[in-house]
């Protein structure tokens, strides 16, 4: 019986938390963009233009960030090319879906910036995870003797 009740409040905190960012949302950052935050439905001409752009916009972002690790992984530089060449697929993809989806006024921020971050994002991860690890090749290649 006991087990129940932190149960119980762990719930009602959960909802107290998603309530409050309802609520900050509704009061600051609503009247913060102008209000504006209603997008106009897709119209039934565009739902294939919808379709295929959303998922080539999964495809191209998954095929650039397969292509740059795997670059960066194997020291081939020969293959950024086309890791760019699939993000160029991804910025394509991405700009015909707000078109096709009406992302107007704010949104187009919002789209821009998700684009440029997933251009910088794969970088920024790339050297976090080579600095993260660095000790750890220290280390290993310390404790290995060489025979002579």
């Amino acid at each position: 019986m006991s087990a129940a009740v932190p149960r119980l409040l762990k719930k009602q905190k959960t909802s107290i938390d998603f309530n409050c960012i309802i609520i900050f949302n509704c009061i600051i950052i609503f009247p913060i963009l102008g209000g504006v935050l209603l997008i106009e439905p897709v119209e039934l001409q565009n739902f294939f233009i919808t379709f295929f752009s959303a998922a080539m916009v999964v495809i191209m972002g998954a095929l650039y960030a397969l292509v740059f690790a795997w670059s960066r992984l194997h020291k081939l530089p020969k293959l950024m090319p086309f890791a760019y060449g699939a993000y160029a697929g991804l910025f394509c993809s991405v700009l015909a879906l707000a078109n096709a989806t009406n992302l107007n006024g704010y949104w187009q921020i919002v789209v821009v910036t998700m684009l440029v971050g997933y251009l910088i994002a794969p970088h920024g991860i790339w050297h976090l995870c080579v600095g993260t690890h660095a000790s750890d090749h220290e280390t290993k290649s310390d404790s290995v003797s060489v025979k002579e």
